[in-house]
């Protein structure tokens, strides 16, 4: 893409005041990097994938709510983070986070286990405790 062709559609970096570098040719043909403030298509399936998320975020909570799932899935899902990385994150392995997901085996767990998870979330362990989806 030629420099002068580059969009400067308006996106969620505007209003965070950021931008984003790309490269693209300039006059002579030689790559270079310019800086954009958004893309249309971009812009669009950015918030697409946005909207997935919160809607992740929703069902998790509602799942919390109706003891389908315990808190530590919704705050798993919040922090956009997947199984392999929080298991990652607070040193244990996947099956028994899984296992951790589930109401009963949850209320079973330990402060220090908790402390692990309330760590990893930015939270207090009384807060990751409490939650209940409501």
């Amino acid at each position: 893409m030629k420099k002068q062709d580059l969009p400067q559609d308006e996106s969620n970096l505007k209003s965070a005041n950021m931008t984003e570098v790309l490269y693209v040719t300039d006059e002579n043909d030689n790559y270079t990097t310019a800086n954009s403030i958004g893309w249309d298509a971009k812009k669009a399936a950015l918030e697409e994938s946005m909207e997935l998320i919160h809607e992740r975020i929703e069902e998790a909570k509602q799942n919390v709510a109706n003891n389908i799932v315990s808190p530590i899935v919704y705050f798993m899902e919040f922090n956009k983070m997947d199984l392999q990385v929080l298991a990652a994150y607070v040193g244990m392995w996947q099956w028994r986070v899984k296992r951790h997901g589930k109401p009963k085996i949850f209320k079973t767990l330990s402060d220090s286990v908790l402390k692990k998870y309330a760590d990893t979330f930015g939270i207090t362990v009384d807060e990751l405790k409490k939650f209940n989806g409501k």
